[in-house]
C-alpha cells in the first residue's frame, strides 16, 4: 500500500527536569502561573509527527512519501530520511525559514510541558494532495500539521475519494467543533489517544456510538493501559509490550502509528496490527529521541513472537 504521511516536519529539542512538574502547580494560581524548569540536558533531535510516522514505516519495509513543508535547515534531515527509505521528494523548502521546532521538558514521571514554533509548517496549506496523485495512494495520513492544510487535505480526499487516517492530536486545541467534526465524519481510520478522544467529544458532541459509526474503524491510545480498537462492531484491547527501559515517551505514539500501519498495510486482523503498534512505540519509548531506535525486520519479528502469537503472519516480513 502506498501510504502519504503529511504531517509536522520538526526539530525535537528534548530537555529533563529532575523533578515533579505537578509538585509546582497551585490550584487556585493557574490563571496567573509562571513557572521556569532549571533542567538537566538537552539534545536536538529529527521529529515531526510525519517523519516519525514514515521512519517506523520505512523500518518495517514500506516506502512512505513524506509530505510537508520545510526550512533551509533541512537539508541534512533530508539525507538522514531517504537514507532510512522514506521518500522526500515532496518535503518542500521555504526559502528564509527554519524547519519548525518542538520543545518539550520531561518530569521523572514523564508528564511532558511543550511548546511548538511552526517555522516553514506555517505554509503547509500551500501544499496540494493532486500533487502525488501519480503515486496512487492507498492511504492518506492527516497528521498534526498547519490547522489550514489539515482540513484542506481533508476536503482534498474526499473529493478525490482517497482513503485518509486523522490525526488531529495536538492541533485539537487550535480547532473549532466544526472543522474537527469535518475531520472525523468520512475519514477511513481517527487515531487518538484517550485524552484526545474526550476533547473530540466535548467539542463535537458526538459520543462513542457516534464517532464508531462515522469511521471504518477508531484507534484510541491509552499509554500503559494499551490501547483499543474499534473496529466491525467489535472492541479490541491491544496491551503494551514491556519496555526493557522507559528513557523518553516522545514520539510513541507516532511509532504505534506507523507499527499499526504496516500490520494494515498487509492485511493483518486487527489484534495483529495493534500489536505490531504496540511493539513499535515500546522500542520507541526505549530510546531518547522519535528516530533513534533501529531494528531489521527479523528482529521485530522474533520479539513479536516472544509476547503474542501471529500464527506466522509476520512471516510475510522477513
Amino acid at each position: 500500500m502506498k501510504i502519504i504521511c503529511t504531517g509536522s516536519i520538526a526539530f525535537d529539542i528534548l530537555m529533563t527536569f529532575p523533578g515533579y512538574f505537578r509538585d509546582h502547580l497551585i490550584p487556585d494560581k493557574l490563571e496567573c502561573v509562571s513557572l521556569s524548569f532549571l533542567v538537566d540536558s538537552m539534545v536536538r533531535l529529527r521529529g515531526g509527527v510525519a517523519p516519525n510516522i514514515a521512519y517506523t514505516l520505512a523500518l518495517l519495509g514500506e516506502k512512505p512519501i513524506l509530505m510537508g513543508t520545510v526550512g533551509e535547515d533541512f537539508e541534512e534531515y533530508r539525507a538522514w530520511l531517504d537514507s532510512a527509505g522514506v521518500d522526500t521528494r515532496y518535503a518542500r523548502v521555504i526559502k528564509g525559514d527554519y524547519t519548525a521546532s518542538f520543545y518539550a521538558n520531561t518530569d521523572l514521571v514523564n508528564a511532558q510541558i511543550a511548546s511548538f514554533y511552526p517555522g516553514a509548517m506555517a505554509y503547509a496549506a500551500s501544499q496540494s494532495i493532486r500533487d502525488v496523485l501519480a503515486e496512487k495512494p492507498g492511504l492518506v495520513v492527516i497528521s498534526p500539521n498547519d490547522p489550514r492544510a489539515m482540513d484542506n487535505f481533508v476536503a482534498e480526499c474526499k473529493e478525490l475519494k482517497i482513503p485518509y487516517l486523522y490525526d488531529p492530536s495536538q492541533q485539537l486545541v487550535r480547532m473549532d467543533s466544526e472543522t474537527i467534526r469535518r475531520g472525523v465524519d468520512g475519514c477511513h481510520c481517527l487515531f487518538v489517544n484517550d485524552y484526545e478522544f474526550e476533547l473530540i467529544k466535548k467539542h463535537t458532541g458526538m459520543g462513542l456510538e457516534d464517532l464508531v459509526n462515522a469511521v471504518t474503524f477508531m484507534v484510541v491510545t491509552q499509554g500503559a493501559k494499551g490501547s483499543v480498537i474499534y473496529a466491525e462492531g467489535k472492541e479490541f484491547q491491544i496491551e503494551v509490550v514491556p519496555p526493557e527501559a522507559i528513557i523518553d515517551p516522545t514520539g510513541v505514539g507516532d511509532a504505534f502509528r506507523g507499527g499499526f500501519l504496516k500490520g494494515y498495510s498487509m492485511n493483518l486482523d486487527w489484534l495483529t496490527c495493534g500489536q505490531m503498534g504496540a511493539l513499535a512505540a515500546c522500542y520507541c519509548l526505549e530510546q531518547r529521541g522519535t528516530q533513534s531506535h533501529r531494528y531489521t525486520t527479523a528482529e521485530f519479528t522474533v520479539r513479536y513472537r516472544k509476547h503474542f502469537d501471529d500464527q506466522g503472519a509476520l512471516s510475510s516480513l522477513l
